[in-house]
Order: C-alpha cells, then structure tokens, then sequence
C-alpha cells in the first residue's frame, strides 16, 4: 500500500463513509450555552438507572474518540475538526481546547498519573500536552501515515502508536525517542491495547481481521487471534487482565482467554459495524459503539445484552467508563459528546 493510496483512503474514501465522530444524543440545547440536560427516560438495568445527563457541543465535525481522568474529573475529545477538547466531567463546561494538529485528531488517551494527555492524529504524528498549562510538551515524529491509535503503559513511562504505515511504534515518554518499533504484517493497526501488568500489547489490524499479541519486552508477537470475519477495529483488556474483547466490523464483539488464547465467546446484538469497546473498572461489564448509532452494555459472566442506549442520530465512535464506572461518555459522528450518569433505582 502506497502513502497515496492510504491517503485517499483517510480522506475521500473515508469522507464518504463518514469514519468521524463522538456519541451524540440529540436534546435541545441551552439558550446561549454548549451543554443541555437530557431528557429521555432512563433505562434500567440491573438495578441500576443509566440516564442521558449531559449533551456537550462544542466541535465543528465529528467527535472521534473520548477519554476520561484517572481522577474522574477531566474528559478529553478528539475531532476531525484537528482540536481537541477538555471538559469538567461533573458539570460539562468545556475547560480549554488545544489546538496543533494540522489534520484529524483520531486517539486520546490519560497517561496513568493524570498529568499528561497523549494524542494521535492524521498528520502521521503523536503529541504530549501538560494537562496543568495546556501547552504542548513535544511532538513525536517517526510514522509515515496516519496514525489511528494511542495507549499508555500502566506506569506511564511508555506510550504505544498503532498506525496505518503497518507499524506499532514504543515511545519513551520522558524523551519522546522511539524504544521499538513492530512490523504488523498487515494493511492497516487500528487500535492498541496495553495489558494491566504492563507485559503484552494487543493490536487490532483493519483488512486481515485479526488481533496480535505481542510481548513487549522483546518486541515479539506471542500469538495472532482469529476469528472475526471483518476489520477489528476496537481492543481491550478487562481491568482484572484475565479477558481481551474485541470489537469487529463484521457487527460482532469477540471475548478471548488472556491465558490460552482461546475465543470464549461472540456477542452478537448490534446490526452494523462495532466500532469501540471498553469494560467497566470492576470488570463485570462491557460496553460496546456502534454505526448502528447505539451503545450496548453486556453481563461479562453470561454474555447477555444487558441493555442498549439509544440516542444518537448518527453513528457512535467511542465510549469508556469513568474510573468509578458511575458515568459513561461517549463520541459520535453527530459531533456531540454525551454523558450518561447511574443511579440506583427503587
């Protein structure tokens, strides 16, 4: 594949698809401000009441990918609008926005000590903000093409880049000098995963549909997952380490054996494209977005849909729990970002 190629790939072809986006939840909007109150009835699951809170509005395009504070007091969103976001969690003011990327904004993500917010973009690079001044700490240079995907190690000394050059790249944080760089063997790493002992990376790969693990330490891949019958587009490790899902355009989520390998289970529920994937902090539940504009919750001990969040009107690209899995955000391709807030119900 040619940078050519991907480029158009990036731009037109994915233009007309409309690969671009953060959850939105259609409410009316406050008079003269950027957040409104939602008001569909809550849904209830489990004992528990899951209600639309917060609609923030805010980015011109759509809104690619949420994250949330180790803290669970700052939100971060990204955009092809080339901005990203901070929001306070609790109220849904917007905080500041960053401005340097010259192209999409695809991936965010918290380093583990809240200090720093790692973004990855279409301009082929990776770039450090410091969270306390919003001003960027350095740019990391190295990927040839897009890049799709960002994570942290758990002791946020490294962060790893997933990229559409076929490569995932080890950065050292404190440097920004390049640790190691993998050769993925396929079109196109969609999404990065780092376990929570901070040994084996996960890489989701676009057009041969399989999930790579790899041993970070040495750089070599342990095993190679198979199973989906499309794109694999969204990886996660449950908090306990013992489970990876994996979210897959052929519209299913794959559950796989951390020690074996082994697939447990297939999911199946959403009727088009899964596009992110993310577990609860107690492991118990996992939460799945989708093109067919809704977010899924799944019971982890059955494998039963525990209930679907309606809401968008557009597709939804990202979703994450909040550290103390009382809220969930979400980013959709109608450029909102919506939080749902839980409660328990009589």
């Amino acid at each position: 594949m040619t940078y050519f190629k991907i480029k158009v790939f990036t731009g037109a072809a994915i233009a007309l698809l409309g690969f671009a986006s953060i959850l939105y939840w259609e409410f009316p909007l406050a008079a003269s401000g950027a957040v409104s109150g939602g008001s569909n009835q809550p849904l209830k699951t489990l004992g528990e009441t899951f209600s639309p809170n917060l609609t923030l509005k805010g980015h011109s395009d759509s809104v690619w990918a949420v994250a949330i504070s180790p803290d669970g007091q700052t939100l971060a969103s990204v955009s092809t609008d080339k901005t990203i976001k901070l929001w306070n969690l609790a109220t849904g003011q917007e905080i500041r926005t960053l401005k340097g990327h010259s192209d999409w904004v695809n991936s965010v993500a918290f380093s583990p000590d809240g200090k720093t917010l790692a973004t990855a973009s279409s301009d082929n690079t990776v770039k450090l903000w410091d969270l306390t001044t919003g001003l960027e700490i350095r740019t990391l240079r190295g990927h040839s093409v897009s890049v799709q995907a960002i994570a942290f190690s758990p002791d946020g000394q490294s962060l790893v880049s997933g990229s559409w050059d076929q490569t995932i790249k080890l950065w050292n944080v404190a440097t920004g000098a390049v640790i190691r760089t993998l050769k993925a063997n396929c079109d196109v790493v969609t999404s990065v995963a780092i376990s929570p002992d901070g040994k084996t990376l996960a890489s989701g790969n676009n057009f041969d549909s399989t999930i790579k693990l790899w041993d970070l330490t040495t750089g070599k891949e342990i095993r190679s997952l198979k199973g989906h019958d499309g794109a694999v587009n969204s990886v996660a490790f449950s908090p306990d380490g013992q489970t990876l899902a994996s979210g897959s355009w052929d519209d299913t989520i794959k559950l796989w054996n951390m020690s074996t390998g082994e697939e447990i289970r297939t999911l199946t529920g959403h009727t088009n494209k899964v596009w992110s994937v993310a577990f609860s902090p107690d492991s118990k539940t996992l939460a799945s977005a989708s093109w067919d504009d809704t977010i899924k919750l799944w019971n982890m001990s059955t494998g039963e849909e525990i209930s679907t969040l309606k809401g968008h009107v557009n597709r939804v690209w990202s979703v994450v729990f909040s550290p103390d899995g009382q809220q969930i955000a979400s980013g959709s391709k109608d450029k909102t970002i919506k939080i749902w807030r839980m409660s328990h119900s009589n």
